[in-house]
């Protein structure tokens, strides 16, 4: 069986190739989750610095080894590229097992940042490389729900495991060795799309001479602000359902919610863009501002998990959509470099939001749960009308340029 690619097709192997690599993406820092509350239990000389750079230092190596992934990606072997982020990422996994102490928890973590940051752009890049059109659109988004339902997942995973050993949860892991066995589908000759062409439909790729460096930096920074607005969620809610009497069941499945309301769009990307066309980017921001006020006004699980739902489906548009546009805006041997660029913002945005946040409620003197929610959407809704005003730009305009 052969897959349409736009410009020829593929063997449906190398496409779950691709898929594979995708359900990694989300992986770091999963497994440290179900035990952070434990470490000082498990660890009794275990101090809180330790404790915050253990999940705040695989997140800010990331972001220097996915910009130095997206610049060795420029004429040289991606797929060389992506095993050796693979390989770390696997590595790590298996190191895990054998850390008895929180330094050696920290300097494995680290590692596994270097991994992840290696291969993350090339998750996206390689879609790009071998798709275009709205075949990439469509894949872009499958990617992006396969990225999130594994997310979910391996969650539940990971918190089973860790109520059995805290060794455990690390086996999520190890899931990339499966990647790595698919990634010699990517090297066949046969993978490279057929030389038979094929017509596509008319969201069409630019085939540009060199980077649009103002565009990518647009997108940047709206990427950047939706990840950081989302994140109110994941960051803050277990606070203000903790405050309602709720317990951390209840956040989880809310958060879950979060995540496959995200990897919902992906499936129909194509439809939804053929539907909203230039609205798309207003209506996305609008549901997750009315998301943001949902959760800050209602007390009710029905309703926070609403509020939640509506965030991730605002999200979960745009994110796919951002690096199909971003792969519009560099010729194709730089357009894992251009992703490298736009990706990288995620995690910074992941690095700043509590300080951004903790800023403001300095600011504002106040201490609320429920500030976080309100701050965002009021910013969101701010995004929004501007983004009214600019419909017709290329950040806020049609899908595809």
């Amino acid at each position: 069986m052969r897959i349409q690619t736009g410009q020829g097709t593929i063997p449906l192997m190398t496409l779950i190739a691709l898929w594979s690599i995708s359900a990694v993406v989300s992986l770091p820092g999963l497994a440290i989750s179900p035990i952070l509350g434990d470490l000082h239990t498990i660890f009794p000389e275990t101090s809180d610095l330790e404790i915050q750079m253990l999940t705040s230092l695989p997140s800010l190596l990331i972001i220097p080894f996915v910009l130095l992934s997206g610049r060795l990606s420029v004429g040289r072997d991606k797929i060389k590229i992506l095993i050796l982020g693979l390989s770390l990422f696997f590595g790590s996994g298996i190191l895990y097992f054998f850390a008895h102490s929180m330094m050696a928890l920290i300097v494995i973590s680290c590692i596994l940042g270097i991994g992840a940051g290696m291969m993350i752009p090339l998750s996206t890049g390689l879609i790009v490389d071998y798709f275009t059109g709205s075949y990439r659109v469509k894949q872009l988004g499958l990617s992006s729900s396969i990225n999130n339902i594994t997310l979910v997942l391996a969650t539940a995973l990971t918190g089973y495991l860790a109520n059995i050993n805290w060794h455990y949860p690390f086996l999520v892991y190890t899931l990339p060795g499966g990647a790595i066995i698919l990634s010699s589908f990517l090297r066949k000759k046969d993978s490279i799309a057929h030389v038979k062409k094929i017509d596509a439909p008319s969201i069409t790729s630019q085939h540009v001479a060199k980077m649009n460096k103002p565009h990518i930096i647009q997108l940047m920074g709206l990427y950047f602000f939706i990840t950081y607005a989302v994140l109110a969620i994941t960051f803050y809610l277990p606070f203000q359902l903790q405050s309602y009497k709720m317990d951390s069941d209840t956040s989880g499945i809310m958060i879950a919610l979060l995540f496959l309301a995200i990897m919902l769009p992906g499936l129909f990307l194509n439809n939804i863009l053929s539907w909203m066309k230039e609205r798309v980017n207003v209506v996305s921001l609008l549901v997750i501002a009315v998301g943001l006020f949902v959760v800050f006004l209602s007390k009710d699980r029905f309703m926070i998990g609403l509020g939640c739902v509506l965030v991730g489906l605002g999200y979960g548009i745009m994110q796919p959509l951002i690096y199909a546009k971003t792969a519009t805006q560099a010729p194709t041997e730089q357009s894992t470099l251009a992703l490298s660029f736009v990706m990288s913002v995620n995690y910074l945005a992941i690095m700043i939001c509590p300080f951004i946040i903790d800023l403001f409620q300095h600011l504002f003197a106040t201490h609320s749960n429920r500030f976080p929610f309100i701050f965002n959407a009021v910013l969101t809704l701010i995004v929004t009308l501007w983004a009214y005003r600019k419909r017709k730009t290329f950040i806020f305009g049609q899908a595809i340029e």
